[in-house]
């Protein structure tokens, strides 16, 4: 079942943090997800950021890599 997806442990980090987090991993170690709307996302995104709007992610995360860590915006 899905649902238990959202019962699986998660941290949270800072602005800081996640600028060290981009800086020191390679982008095809990480997964940076944009949760903002399409409009939004062309306006600015982060480089290599891919989007998936909240209301679509829980039909889309089989396009999510689960040996990856992602971090979301």
């Amino acid at each position: 079942m899905r649902w238990k997806q959202f019962f699986t442990p998660t941290s949270s980090i800072t602005a800081a943090e996640a600028k060290k987090l981009v800086a020191d991993t390679p982008l095809e170690d990480l997964t940076i997800l944009d949760v903002r709307q399409p409009k939004e996302y062309q306006g600015s995104h982060l480089p290599g950021a891919i989007l998936i709007p909240l209301p679509q992610l829980a039909a889309r995360m089989s396009e999510l890599d689960p040996e990856k860590p992602v971090m979301v915006y």
